[in-house]
């Protein structure tokens, strides 16, 4: 007599997996769409160049490019290349056929000067800013304004300015001011479309964080599970963690900012109110599961 054989197992049916995969395909296809279009946008506003001033033959190109924002100090590191060109350059454009000075606008801290025949190197300035505060951080906004005046041998030469960002954690967008020989603009800068999402996910993440404690909590004081060592650790180890998370934010925004009052320390305050509750909890189920004369 043949031994009876095992039933067959049932196959899985590929078909019920299908609910499932197909809203997650869809949101990776949604989420890769966003974060590219967010990504090319930035790239384009990167390489974005904006023509100031006068376009004359005869005259001095200013490359300013902003390298950094100090939000904290409420400044701004401009890069500044000067080409001399046409009848007021020499070297192809690398040396001014004259002194050549370069006045800058108020916000700018200090004046460029240029020796005749001498070769024209690089300057780095500092541009001072206005308005906005960085404990709005990520909203945090500010103002300023750059212009360049040229007097080549104490005469007033025709100025045009191309000027970009380089600082990928800050938008900037230019108001050209009027003007004929010199160039002036208007600034407002503000935080990139990326920094503000991620800001705005770590403040999500901070509360889900907390709520999950909190519901941990919720069940553990109820049920009178006592010290639950491994729920105590988790615990612990989010409040810890919470603040390291919090320091990861771009452009290290101090502490204070909206970042803070709108999620860190009110998602730090449940956590740690959560783990001595727990912890109260727990002592007092222990110790009564202890006493002998409680019947």
């Amino acid at each position: 007599m043949a031994p009876p054989s095992d039933p067959p197992r049932p196959r899985r049916s590929g078909a019920s997996l299908l609910p499932v995969l197909l809203p997650i395909a869809l949101l990776i296809v949604v989420a890769v769409s966003v974060g590219s279009w967010l990504q090319f946008t930035e790239r384009q506003a990167i390489d974005t160049v904006h023509t100031v001033g006068s376009d004359a033959a005869d005259r001095v190109d200013v490359e300013a490019t902003v390298q950094h924002v100090d939000a904290a100090a409420r400044e701004l590191l401009l890069r500044v290349r000067v080409t001399p060109l046409g009848t007021l350059g020499e070297q192809e454009g690398s040396a001014p056929v004259g002194d050549l000075s370069l006045q800058t606008s108020v916000a700018t801290l200090g004046d460029l000067e240029f020796k005749a025949h001498e070769r024209i190197a690089i300057r780095d300035v500092q541009v001072a800013m206005t308005d906005g505060s960085v404990s709005d951080y990520p909203f945090d906004t500010y103002e300023t304004d750059i212009g360049f005046r040229a007097l080549l041998d104490g005469k007033q030469v025709p100025v045009r300015m191309l000027f970009s960002n380089n600082d990928t954690l800050f938008s900037v967008s230019v108001t050209p001011g009027p003007s004929q020989q010199e160039a002036v603009a208007a600034l407002k800068l503000s935080r990139s479309g990326s920094l503000v999402v991620f800001a705005v996910f770590m403040m999500v993440v901070m509360w889900a964080l907390a709520a999950a404690v909190l519901i941990g909590t919720w069940y553990l004081t109820t049920r009178g599970e006592g010290l639950v060592w491994p729920a105590l650790a988790w615990m612990a180890a989010t409040l810890f963690a919470l603040a390291a998370f919090r320091n990861t934010a771009p452009g290290t925004p101090p502490i204070g900012s909206v970042l803070d009052w709108f999620a860190f320390l009110w998602a730090e305050t449940v956590i740690a109110l959560c783990l001595i509750a727990v912890v109260l909890t727990g002592v007092r189920t222990a110790l009564r599961s202890d006493d002998p004369h409680r019947i």
